[in-house]
């Protein structure tokens, strides 16, 4: 769907500074910026190439200076931030901008009239930089191409060595460092090979959390480009051999809630060469295990990709070790990390739901295998204090200094929500995995009842150790007990084989929606609460803080809403708790949603701009319990 911004949005400096675009290429590579041209994030520029798919992503081509020159008049055809400067100010000069599988801003001034678009190319680490003059009279363009290679979490200050080397070669400019080319392309473009540093670029949003704003960019060349009345010129980024990249046709007609999110779930599939994966969030996480889990129904079932759910989960399931499938696959280095409790958990039921929809004997067979040694593990003990209790039969975890579960927040040695013991939707996805099982040997012709004593003993325990009859709702943690209002219970309550008792379910959801339940999504903690963070605001520290102790998560709507249908809501009820979903849409990543928001109202977004479960979870409620 197309996303349009106003003349009067667009030369607001701030607002069309806090509205990010993203294009992506499936292999993990991106380009990504602001409405108003403004790179406000160390993460945005023209190419982030992966430069190992899906990781060690790279920022290569950070901006580009444009200008357009009719006689004496020099109008700006882009915006950059230094400290207590904004040079060039092309924004002033924007009559509209259109964010869709490109982005395009519209420029008229003083008799220019420009459009800028921006493509990446599905399957490469290339970009493409076209300039369109609409206008009556031939134009001039001058671009001032800004390169760096910096691993996209860093920063990039002026060095003696950068670039390794030069070469100037017809139509192309060549900036060759490591062991990577990377080449402009500037067909019919007059090239002055002058270089040299522009300094102290300034991120709005890095400076807001707490981190180093500044970068400096090299210019290998400017350029010059004589385009006529109707005609287009073009500079191309790219690791690969020259061609052209064709510019996707502009949607036309308006699209649903639903078909927006449709799209938007196709920026989070990668496919490389060594693995099918999920990112779990643009612009800075990788492929996380528990992210990836929770996001395959919404982003591959609810879209008809069962293929490609079941490619992602032989892909993790081969890297299955201790009976734990990996918590993240790491940018850089060849371990992956394998601290989560219930990555794997997720696991088995993402494997359920997707043979629910597309049964496979020969991949339930493969799953059936990786799923059962799972528990023998479990049952005798894994990593970080990942094990079975036998007096009751429920899951323990932890130990100190380690975050398990998916409120993982961590600074420095604190653990900010440890929740050490047997928390509530481990103890519920625990119980899942084990009914799981138990649908699968019976489906394949085994023994079923090897599982029978295990789900009994636990399902029993969970309603006599979580439920608190006090409250009224379940405890977040047993053994220690911790009784805060939070809403992992609502996961518990979602799941296909819930251990949860339906009359004590329906008293958890009023205190959730009492206490919990916001426009945007599920607090993490009550209001009531002497630990409660309002608001998700500020440097590194007290984001990490605020985390999960207040701040609102809207991927945890599926699991609320899935709860709300299954014990006796009406769908014209629960599609009114979604009212706001259309505006999440453009109120932070264009087509995005947001990784979180502030507790209180009005709910700021925050986090990741594009966050792979908020728009799973959202797409997943939305096509399947809501038939929308």
């Amino acid at each position: 769907m197309s996303y349009h911004f106003t003349q009067e949005e667009c030369r607001n400096l701030s607002f069309a500074s806090s509205k990010e675009w993203l294009l992506t290429n499936g292999i993990g590579g991106f380009a990504m910026g602001t409405v108003s041209g403004v790179n406000t994030r160390r993460y945005h520029g023209l190419l982030v190439a992966a430069l190992t798919p899906p990781t060690e992503r790279t920022l290569l081509f950070a901006a580009c200076d444009a200008f357009a020159i009719l006689g004496k008049k020099k109008i700006p055809l882009s915006t950059n931030q230094y400290p207590g400067a904004i040079y060039p100010n092309g924004y002033q000069f924007l009559s509209g901008v259109q964010v869709d599988e490109s982005v395009i801003w519209r420029f008229q001034a003083d008799g220019v009239d420009v459009s800028k678009a921006i493509t990446i190319e599905p399957g490469k680490n290339a970009v493409k930089l076209e300039f369109t003059n609409h206008g009556k009279k031939a134009i001039t363009i001058q671009l001032v191409p800004l390169v760096c290679f910096r691993d996209f979490h860093s920063n990039f200050l002026e060095r003696e060595d950068f670039p390794a080397k030069i070469e100037y070669d017809q139509n192309q400019t060549v900036i060759e460092e490591g062991n990577h080319s990377f080449t402009l392309f500037h067909t019919d473009a007059l090239r002055r090979p002058v270089h040299g540093w522009y300094y102290r670029f300034e991120h709005q949003r890095e400076i807001e959390r707490g981190l180093n704003p500044k970068d400096d960019l090299y210019c290998p060349c400017e350029l010059e480009f004589q385009v006529k009345p109707g005609q287009s010129c073009s500079l191309i980024g790219s690791l690969e051999i020259a061609h052209d990249i064709q510019s996707p046709p502009i949607a036309s007609k308006k699209k649903s809630v639903v078909q927006c999110l449709e799209e938007t779930a196709s920026k989070f599939i990668v496919q490389t060469e060594s693995r099918t994966t999920i990112m779990a969030g643009y612009p800075w996480f990788s492929d996380w295990g528990r992210d990836t889990m929770i996001a395959i129904p919404g982003l591959c079932l609810s879209t008809g990709k069962t293929d490609i759910a079941k490619q992602i989960l032989r892909d993790f399931a081969s890297q299955m070790e201790h009976g734990l499938i990996p918590n993240r696959f790491v940018e850089r280095g060849e371990k992956a990390d394998y601290n989560t409790v219930d990555a794997t958990l997720w696991f088995a039921n993402c494997v359920y739901l997707t043979l629910e929809q597309d049964w496979d004997i020969d991949f339930a067979t493969a799953m059936y295998e990786k799923i059962a040694e799972s528990i023998r593990y479990h049952r005798h003990g894994t990593l970080f204090g990942i094990a079975v209790d036998p007096k009751d039969g429920l899951l323990l975890q932890g130990e100190p200094g380690v975050q398990l579960t998916w409120m993982d927040a961590k600074i420095g040695d604190w653990v900010v929500t440890p929740r050490h013991g047997k928390p509530v939707e481990i103890n519920g996805l625990w119980i899942n995995m084990l009914n799981v099982a138990s649908w699968l040997a019976k489906k394949l012709g085994g023994d079923s009842n090897q599982f029978a004593t295990l789900i009994k003993l636990a399902t029993k325990s969970f309603e006599q150790k979580f439920w608190h009859e006090g409250v009224k709702y379940y405890m977040d943690t047993v053994d220690p007990n911790d009784a805060s209002l939070r809403p992992n219970q609502a996961i518990a309550m979602s799941l296909p084989f819930s251990p949860c008792d339906p009359e004590h379910a329906k008293m958890a959801l009023k205190a959730i929606e009492r206490e919990l339940l916001t426009p945007v999504g599920l607090r993490t903690l009550s209001p009531e609460d002497p630990n409660y963070h309002p608001l998700f605001q500020g440097p590194m520290a007290e984001l990490d803080e605020a985390y999960h102790q207040g701040t609102v998560w809207p991927w945890l709507f599926g699991p609320y809403i899935r709860s709300f249908i299954k014990y006796g809501g009406s769908q014209s009820a629960a599609k009114a708790k979604l009212s706001r979903v259309s505006k999440m849409l453009t109120e932070y990543g264009v087509g995005g949603i947001a990784e979180c928001y502030d507790g209180d109202d009005p709910h700021f977004p925050g986090g990741c701009p594009w966050q792979a479960w908020s728009v799973a979870e959202l797409l997943s409620v939305m096509k399947n319990e809501l038939a929308m």
